[in-house]
């Protein structure tokens, strides 16, 4: 008999029907529910989504607005919030267990390391600059999935419906202290990476990051993200 965990898997999802399905099936047997939020796609997501075992809500386009729709509509104790295109590595559910079962009251959550779907020396490295970020500034992104109670969850107020850098948002809130990076690593389509450049991507990001921080309103910000 399969022991559940008592988590519901959060997926926030737009046009991803060439990677729901396999997203939906690596969690769906060992979770207590899947819940992907569309925001409006005009591919085959939505039925896709049903058809692999989720259950499918809609919410205007914009993840943070679409992360907090799934978190509503939750029952769970816990909650993983995780991309539509990103896989977890083997083991990520006994992890998982054990971060809850150590966790018992405290106010803490877990993300998985980072890495790509591609064999290239520029993905390592893409690699190794985020595991930098993790470890010195405490900021692990939503394609590094994110492991919080509902109580800790609902106490910080939850994913804010920003058009960009919600999770950021969130982290931040969270703090660097509170956060546990495991050892399993979510593994994340390089396909934006392959398509805007492995160069390109990671400089824009570190540009607008630096004018978040300085005060730049996501929705300004938003314009120059693709």
């Amino acid at each position: 008999m399969v022991i559940l965990i008592p988590v519901d898997v959060i997926i926030p999802a737009l046009n991803a029907s060439s990677t729901i399905e396999a997203t939906v099936r690596s969690v769906r047997a060992k979770v207590r529910g899947v819940i992907v939020v569309d925001g409006g796609s005009s591919d085959d997501t939505v039925s896709i989504a049903k058809y692999s075992g989720a259950k499918v809500g809609s919410a205007p386009r914009g993840r943070g607005g679409q992360l907090a729709a799934g978190a509503g509509e939750s029952v769970s104790d816990w909650l993983l919030f995780l991309h539509g295109d990103t896989l977890l590595q083997k083991g990520w559910d006994d992890e998982i267990r054990s971060f809850i079962d150590e966790t018992k009251g405290k106010e803490l959550a877990a993300a998985f390391r980072f890495r790509l779907d591609d064999d290239r020396r520029r993905a390592r490295m893409i690699e190794k600059g985020v595991a930098w970020r993790c470890r010195t500034l405490g900021l692990p992104f939503g394609d590094q999935g994110l492991v919080i109670s509902r109580r800790f969850y609902d106490r910080l107020g939850g994913f804010k419906p920003v058009p960009l850098f919600e999770d950021v948002d969130i982290v931040r809130r969270i703090g660097k202290a509170r956060i546990r990076m495991l050892d399993s690593a979510a593994i994340t389509s390089a396909a934006r990476y392959r398509n805007a450049g492995y160069i390109f991507v990671p400089i824009r990001n570190l540009i607008l990051l630096t004018l978040y921080f300085c005060g730049v309103a996501p929705r300004i910000l938003a314009r120059f993200y693709v």
